[in-house]
Order: structure tokens, then C-alpha cells, then sequence
């Protein structure tokens, strides 16, 4: 009984500072009286535990403001060098490792290309790894100082301790990606969908804030999706929602990477919208192909609007979000140019009373989104006290 008393109370404190930390990560700078009336918790818990963080330097001082006929109150804020997160996206057509400091600024970049016909998972693990070595060299930070890895892939990846990854487009068939980066790192491993980590940044940091029930598309060389709901990201029984690319939309259709017919994807991201104008280009220079496309006014264009929309249509009847955002690189293009078309298709076979056209828009984070979501992997759990001892690869 008194061991079950014990751990009640830790898990109390360790949820009240969670909720702090949250508090002052997302909404700071503050000062404790702002913390009691935005947390709930008293101000002699705050004051408790400001106290230890101060100390442990995980916030600091940011200033003073002044006061109804007292002191200036001191605000607090998340120390941004406390620790550092590392980001890694691995995409089509390169590696693309981030190291982000706890404001989320990016303090060193490293790009390794691959080719699309050749993502080699031991080739893919030694990028990321001689990456992540790179990044913590150039940002001159201590590997000490790194508070974990995350990585963003495209496909499934199932829980356990070799990440496991199924990506049909790479060509993967359960890859232990975790395994094979753990071989050459210590620090803490978090593997996810690409996909799914750009939503977690455009819910924490872009379109998204704000809301509690979204979809996320990422529109590059393929499609991907996250569905958010009640703001947290839906993953399903097998960790598999949200691939928006396979939505079927043509019966019997265009055939898709993934072996079936009629997909989004087999129709919309960049390699589908090329192959359908009869462009050959490597994934290298997709995007300069679809820009031209762009600039020519190819049908192929207003087509794929078209058939943008009847799977956007599709989300809207499935999860009536609040808001659609739409990243990627290759969606950007589009949307940048083509939004109101697209809010236009879409409106156009969705019923008018669970859906406002304004309510799609663009992401606001650019085609980084996957590497900055990627870290998020890893302020998650600092922020909620679960990750600090970690050295297991997980899933977030």
C-alpha cells in the first residue's frame, strides 16, 4: 500500500510539472500568477516547482512586467538551450538531418542525396547517422546536450525496439530501421510516419494550432496524411491511418506504388502528375517539371484539382475537420497558385453543412515540416517527464 502511496504522489508531481512545462512551452513567457490562472495548479505548487526548474535550468528568466501596485512579475520561459532535438527526414530523393535547438530554431543542417531506385536501408541508417554526428558537430553542442533523434519515414512503421519499417515505395518489407541506427548511436531513437510528423507540426507550430480535429496532406513525390482528432493524431488499431494516398478514387484505375489501382497518389504528387502529362524526370528534378507544367497551364493541372478535390471531399465526409491543411512540397506548389481551385473542387461534391471552402489552407511551416515534426518526437516526452532516461527505440 504505501509503495502504490508513493508512486501516486511522484506520478502527481510529475504530471503537475508536465502540465507546467506545457504551459510555458506553448504559451510562454509567463509569470507564475499567469501559470496558476492558466494551469489550475495553486501558486505554491508553481512556485515549487519553478523553484526546481529554475535551478535545474530547464526555464529561465525573461524579463519583468509591471504590476497593479506591486512588484514587476518576473516572467519565465523554457530555457531554448536546455537541450537540443535532432530531426531527420528521410524522403525521395535525399536525407535531410536538423538539429533544433527547444525554441525550435534550426542550429545545423546536413542533406545527403539518395536516388528514388535505390533507397538502401543500410545506406538510408549511415546517412542519418553520419547526419546526426554532422549536425551536433556544426551546432557545437555535446551529445550530452541532445535530448534524443527523430526520424520521419515514409510508410508504416510498427511499434517495438527495431522500428519496423513497411515503405512499398522504397521498396521496404519490414525493415528494422531502429535496429540498424541503434547499431551506431546512443542517443534516444524515435521512428515515425513522415507524414504524420509534418501534421504533428502544423498542429503544434503551423495551420493547425489551434485546432482539435484536422486533416494534414502531404502532397511530394507521393501522398500522406494525419488525421487529428480531439488534437491528438489518430493512428488506428495498426498504426496505419491516415494513408490519404490510397484513398480509392477511381475504380479499377491508374496503378499505384503500392500495388493497387484507382489510389489519390496514383494520380496526385509529383511522380503521378508528371507521368499523366508524359514528363519523364528523376525525382532530382521533379520539381522544376511540375513548375513548368504550372507555368504551361497543362490540363493535367486542372485535372489533378479535380481529382484533389473528390478526395478531399472524401476526408471532409469521414472526419468533418475543422480544417484541412494541405504541406508538402509539391502540394505548396499547387496550393500556392491553385487554392481557391481546389477549395472550389472540393466544394463541389461535399454537402455544404459539415464544410467551409476557407476551411482548407496551406501549411505554414514549408517543406521542412517533416524534419521539425521529427523532433517533436522527441520534446514530447521532455515535456511530459516520460523520455528522460530512455535509451530503448521507440514509436511515438
Amino acid at each position: 500500500m504505501g509503495t502504490s502511496g508513493r508512486r501516486t504522489v511522484r506520478d502527481l508531481r510529475r504530471g503537475n510539472r508536465a502540465v507546467l512545462l506545457r504551459a510555458l512551452y506553448f504559451g510562454g513567457p509567463a509569470s507564475r500568477n499567469e501559470l496558476s490562472a492558466e494551469t489550475g495548479l495553486s501558486a505554491a505548487t508553481i512556485s515549487t516547482m519553478t523553484g526546481d526548474l529554475l535551478a535545474e535550468q530547464v526555464i529561465v528568466e525573461a524579463g519583468q512586467v509591471d504590476s497593479d501596485g506591486g512588484r514587476p512579475r518576473v516572467l519565465l520561459k523554457v530555457n531554448p538551450a536546455y537541450g537540443y532535438a535532432v530531426g531527420v527526414d528521410v524522403g525521395e530523393t535525399q536525407v535531410k538531418v536538423e538539429l533544433f535547438d527547444l525554441d525550435m530554431t534550426v542550429r545545423a543542417r546536413a542533406h545527403y542525396a539518395v536516388r528514388s531506385a535505390k533507397h538502401d536501408p543500410e545506406l538510408v541508417a549511415r546517412h542519418i547517422l553520419t547526419g546526426v554526428d554532422a549536425v551536433i558537430a556544426e551546432g557545437e553542442v555535446s551529445a550530452g546536450q541532445v535530448l534524443g533523434v527523430g526520424v520521419g519515414v515514409p510508410g508504416i512503421v510498427e511499434p517495438g525496439p527495431d522500428a519496423l519499417v513497411r515503405a512499398k515505395t522504397f521498396g521496404w518489407e519490414a525493415v528494422p530501421l531502429g535496429a540498424l541506427l541503434r547499431a551506431g548511436t546512443g542517443l534516444p531513437l524515435f521512428v515515425d510516419n513522415g507524414a504524420k510528423t509534418m501534421g504533428q507540426a502544423e498542429l503544434w507550430f503551423g495551420s493547425g494550432k489551434g485546432t482539435r480535429d484536422a486533416v494534414i496532406v502531404l502532397m511530394g513525390s507521393g501522398v500522406g496524411g494525419a488525421i487529428v482528432t480531439d488534437g491528438h493524431l489518430y493512428r488506428g488499431a495498426g498504426m496505419a491511418a491516415g494513408e490519404v494516398g490510397h484513398l480509392k478514387i477511381i475504380a479499377g484505375g491508374r496503378a499505384c506504388r503500392c500495388g493497387a489501382r484507382g489510389c489519390l497518389e496514383a494520380y496526385l504528387g509529383a511522380e503521378a502528375i508528371l507521368d499523366r502529362a508524359g514528363v519523364v524526370a528523376d525525382s532530382a528534378d521533379e520539381e522544376a517539371a511540375l513548375a513548368r507544367l504550372l507555368e504551361e497551364g497543362s490540363p493535367v493541372i486542372g485535372e489533378s484539382v479535380e481529382l484533389l478535390g473528390v478526395g478531399l471531399s472524401s476526408l471532409v465526409h469521414l472526419f468533418n475537420p475543422e480544417r484541412i491543411v494541405i504541406g508538402g512540397w509539391a502540394g505548396l506548389m499547387l496550393g500556392g497558385r491553385l487554392l481557391a481551385d481546389i477549395r472550389r473542387a472540393t466544394a463541389a461534391g461535399t454537402q455544404a453543412q459539415p464544410f467551409q471552402p476557407e476551411t482548407i489552407v496551406l501549411g505554414r511551416l514549408g517543406p521542412d515540416a517533416v524534419a521539425l515534426g521529427a523532433a517533436t518526437l522527441v520534446i514530447e516526452p521532455f515535456l511530459t517527464g516520460a523520455g528522460a532516461h530512455r535509451s530503448v527505440t521507440t514509436i511515438a
